[in-house]
């Protein structure tokens, strides 16, 4: 993959019509796989992961999972165990705006993980939450089926996929 830097220097038309956009940059990389991209799952939570979990139990076939857990710094939404089942069912990432637990196990993971911050308290199990619905995190509106690229620099969100 092109590094995301080299991406947006290639693409100004997509940057300028909005096709093609970056995330503020807010997240902490976590996981052993600092760069990975994938097209998009949509998911909006808050301070409950049962949908999270069920997600991550379905083949990822190279997707990556974004999670907008309203951007609450009051528990974790995203814990060891599922991010162990993410990387043995093929999920290329997970984005969270919100908190993950168990950071070391995460980090030992062969998938990419961004969240705002960790947080040792865990998440209600209420399975409240919206799947595959446009989101808004960092700034950015993200749909189902969109594309997105990370690396150390950043987090791009194309609407197409890039031929990088």
């Amino acid at each position: 993959m092109a590094a995301t830097a080299e991406v947006c220097d290639a693409n100004p038309q997509l940057i300028s019509s909005g096709e093609l956009r970056a995330l503020q940059p807010c997240f902490q990389i976590y996981g052993r796989r600092q760069v990975f991209s994938g097209p998009v799952v949509t998911l909006k939570v808050f301070e409950d992961n049962v949908l999270v979990r069920e997600f991550l139990e379905e083949k990822g076939n190279g997707r990556v999972l974004v999670v907008d857990g309203g951007g609450s710094m009051r528990c974790a939404i995203l814990g060891g165990n599922p991010v162990q089942q993410a990387q043995n069912n093929g999920w290329a990432g997970i984005v969270v705006n919100g908190c993950i637990r168990d950071v070391d196990e995460i980090n030992g993971c062969d998938i990419g993980v961004r969240a705002l911050a960790s947080h040792p308290m865990k998440a209600n199990k209420k399975g409240f939450g919206e799947k595959h619905v446009p989101i808004t995190i960092a700034g950015t509106r993200i749909c189902d089926g969109e594309w997105l690229y990370a690396d150390t620099d950043g987090i791009l969100v194309s609407g197409v996929e890039l031929s990088l």
